[in-house]
């Protein structure tokens, strides 16, 4: 009995020491498997940080760079090529128009004193060291001097035209930039949605993924087409604006010097 009972107790106590090591190995493994999990969920939140972070920290000229790639090469670059070319006349009509602008006030008052102290030869004079499509009307108008009021009435007229038609040289070229460009990406537009639909056709399923390629072609080349459209319409706004203003300064001008020339004239 004795030897039964001490061999019961090294069997119970043998086993309740595997069943321990056994619940002590269980116990390990899901600390480890709970610390694998939330070594990748922190490696998840810091990759996912790492790329909000870039996200965040491209500048707008690589975000522009990077939707003018996805919107296609083939279609935006004559969108930008259109866009270059709008800029280029715009700059050019802003120096010449601004180079055209003259103080009207002064110059009359240069040619009338002109007139009184040294003649017609000495408004000539006046005339061509002055900038501007104004002293060139005047000027016209003094070489017409001896033949007479109407004559010199009839060159100021002629010759404000073709100063006009200089003024507003290039505005038509501006104007067909404006109606282009949105055209161009209206055509991206419709070219994409048929690559969407043809996408749709070859793999037999309406799902986003299929579609999404052909619908940001189409989207990123009306954005960018109206986007151009906007920016050169914009400053043909502004230079029709200064065209007006100096046609209306160079009428003002004309009338002021025939008034000046017929005083000048009926004294002689």
């Amino acid at each position: 009995m004795g030897m039964l009972t001490i061999g019961a107790l090294f069997f119970f106590g043998a086993t309740n020491c595997v069943m321990a090591q056994d619940a002590q190995g269980a116990a390990q493994e899901e600390a480890v498997v709970a610390t694998a999990e939330n070594e990748e969920a922190v490696v998840a939140e810091e990759a996912a940080a790492t790329t909000e972070l870039a996200v965040e920290s491209k500048t707008f000229h690589q975000r522009l760079k990077e939707k003018f790639i996805e919107g296609g090469a083939g279609w935006m670059t004559p969108i930008l090529l259109v866009l270059i070319i709008g800029l280029t006349l715009i700059i050019e009509r802003i120096v010449y128009l601004n180079l055209a602008t003259t103080n009207t006030e002064k110059l009359l008052k240069d040619v009338e004193d002109a007139l009184a102290q040294g003649g017609i030869e000495a408004a000539k004079d006046v005339c061509r060291n002055t900038r501007g499509p104004v002293a060139s009307i005047f000027y016209q108008g003094l070489v017409r001097a001896n033949d007479g009021v109407e004559m010199m009435e009839k060159s100021v007229v002629s010759y404000g035209g073709v100063a006009m038609g200089r003024l507003e040289k290039n505005l038509s070229w501006i104007a067909f930039v404006i109606a282009v460009a949105p055209m161009l990406g209206f055509l991206g537009t419709v070219v994409g949605m048929v690559q969407a639909f043809d996408d749709i056709e070859a793999a037999g399923d309406i799902s986003p993924t299929v579609v999404a390629g052909g619908m940001k072609v189409a989207l990123l080349t009306t954005v960018f087409g109206l986007i151009v459209a906007i920016i050169v319409q914009t400053f043909y706004n502004y230079l029709s604006a200064k065209v007006d203003s100096l046609v209306n300064s160079m009428e003002d001008a004309s009338i002021s010097f025939m008034d000046i020339m017929v005083k000048f004239t009926s004294k002689k």
